[in-house]
């Protein structure tokens, strides 16, 4: 087995691209109970204001700002999940690609044992015949 046979990068240790880090941040915040509940306040924090600004007609009932920003941050928010999401899978499809080449080393390196057992084996034979 030649040496750089054996070199074998994990997929873990693979370089990233800005993108693709903040994919993943994003992701892990926006996907979090903790997002969840803090948007659930500011969502209900913004109807608390604009009940009481009624008055003033900053963003009357229907909520048409509020429905803009809420547009906005799916319009927004969904890409970079699919991002992240595709991120993923390469990220399954590159461990895959680790795995098999693992194997591939174990069995080579389990053949070349077999090969040298098999050597001791008619040595040995040779030894005990005399």
């Amino acid at each position: 087995i030649k040496k750089s046979e054996l070199k074998i990068t994990h997929p873990n240790k693979l370089p990233k691209t800005f993108g693709q880090k903040y994919a993943d941040e994003l992701t892990k915040y926006a996907g979090s109970w903790g997002f969840i509940i803090g948007f659930l306040a500011f969502l209900f924090l913004w109807m608390l204001v604009n009940m009481y600004g009624w008055i003033h007609t900053w963003d009357p009932y229907p909520f048409i700002l509020l429905n803009l920003v809420l547009s906005c941050l799916a319009a927004i928010q969904a890409p970079i999940i699919l991002m992240s999401q595709n991120r993923q899978s390469q990220k399954d499809r590159q461990r895959s690609e680790y795995d098999y080449a693992v194997n591939r080393k174990a069995e080579k390196e389990v053949e070349l044992i077999k090969s040298q057992l098999s050597r001791i084996e008619r040595k040995l034979e040779k030894i005990t015949k005399k």
